[in-house]
């Protein structure tokens, strides 16, 4: 596979909740964003590759019914929080693969206020009410936990992570929540499984976002500021003695990473900003480490110096990141992809990073799915 794949439109509604819209209905308003940003039609696309994981049947046919039905073939994806992600990497790969020249991804939920995700568990292997839980706030509390025992990472410091959020999102207007957090509110506010407080969980909603993609020729028909998608990469868990009783956020994403910038011939160096897998404010911090952002154990210095910050030395989330931004879960990885493309455009506003060109996007599912997608202009 040899064609270069550019990003030449995308579009994104703002996250929250929506009961009087069904999610077909979301996903034809982010669809016909991105037709408009990118300057084409239904009847130019040749693919839709549709990412929805409560409403998957037949989720991507549902939004040609909003928009045109223009008899394309439709790829319906599934894949936990790394669903919407999914469906990008399909898409990328038709286009790598010279299949096709111009192609779709969307990404929809509608979740209202469903919460306390987990998925049911082989009984044999489960720690649920023996040894732990599968809940993801306790998953993600255990991680946090192993995190501060090994490195001796502080409560204030993965609270830091909501506070870094909660701010960048006042810049957002297309985030769930604009509203910042002090550093006491987050650690006053209720527990749910230290060391995450309730300002430290991702809120579930509903979303869509969408991005269409196509061949280098095509691009340089269409625009004169492509976004080049440089490295696709798609893991799950390796087998370890751990993985099936305790899940481990960590191994799959440092593979994807080290097959991410292998691709891109590109190190985390060369990064001007990230959008990572903020679940809950424990998974931020772990995920410096994993993407080399930092080195080991120094994740929670990098959030006391402010580095992660919008105008510091690697801006992570600066759109407010799950934290504040939301987890429709199928949408979160294309809605990633496009917040990553406006900064590569230069075209974020108030919570632009100023010149850049190489950006990073993350997102994990429990079970285990990894994806990370490198973007250059």
């Amino acid at each position: 596979m040899s064609e270069d794949v550019a990003i030449v439109g995308v579009g994104m509604i703002k996250f929250g909740r929506y009961p009087e819209k069904r999610v077909e209905e979301l996903g034809a308003e982010a669809v016909v964003l991105a037709l408009k940003d990118a300057g084409v039609e239904m009847k130019d696309i040749q693919a839709l590759y549709s990412g929805n994981l409560y409403q998957t049947s037949m989720s991507g046919q549902r939004i040609l019914q909003q928009i045109g039905q223009t008899g394309i073939p439709v790829v319906n994806v599934a894949n936990a929080c790394a669903t919407g992600s999914t469906a990008f990497r399909e898409a990328y790969l038709a286009i790598k693969s010279g299949l096709y020249d111009i192609v779709m991804a969307v990404g929809t939920e509608q979740m209202g206020k469903q919460g306390l995700l987990g998925a049911p568990s082989d009984p044999a292997t489960s720690p649920e009410g023996v040894l732990g839980t599968g809940l993801m706030p306790g998953v993600f509390g255990m991680a946090g936990m192993e995190h501060m025992r090994k490195y001796g990472t502080t409560w204030e410091q993965f609270a830091k992570v909501a506070v870094k959020n909660h701010f960048h999102s006042t810049m957002n207007p297309l985030a769930q929540y604009q509203k910042e957090t002090p550093l006491e509110d987050v650690l006053n506010s209720r527990m749910i499984a230290y060391p995450n407080t309730l300002l430290m969980c991702c809120p579930t909603g509903d979303g869509a976002a969408a991005a269409i993609l196509c061949s280098a020729k095509k691009a340089r028909e269409l625009t004169s500021k492509p976004v080049w998608v440089v490295a696709s990469a798609l893991t799950s868990d390796p087998w370890t003695q751990r993985d099936l009783t305790f899940p481990d956020i960590n191994t799959l994403t440092r593979e994807a990473a080290r097959q991410a910038y292998e691709q891109a011939g590109l190190g985390p160096k060369d990064l001007d900003l990230v959008e990572l897998h903020d679940c809950f404010a424990t998974a931020e911090l772990l995920h410096y480490e994993n993407l080399g952002l930092c080195g080991e154990g120094e994740a929670g210095r990098m959030i006391d110096e402010k580095k992660t910050y919008l105008g510091g030395e690697i801006p992570v989330n600066v759109s407010g990141g799950l934290l504040s931004k939301g987890h429709p879960l199928g949408a979160t990885g294309v809605a990633n992809i496009c917040e990553i493309t406006w900064h590569l455009r230069g075209e974020a506003g108030r919570r632009q990073v100023e010149g850049a060109k190489v950006g990073l996007a993350h997102v994990i599912g429990l079970g285990s799915a990894c994806t990370i997608h490198i973007l250059q202009r």
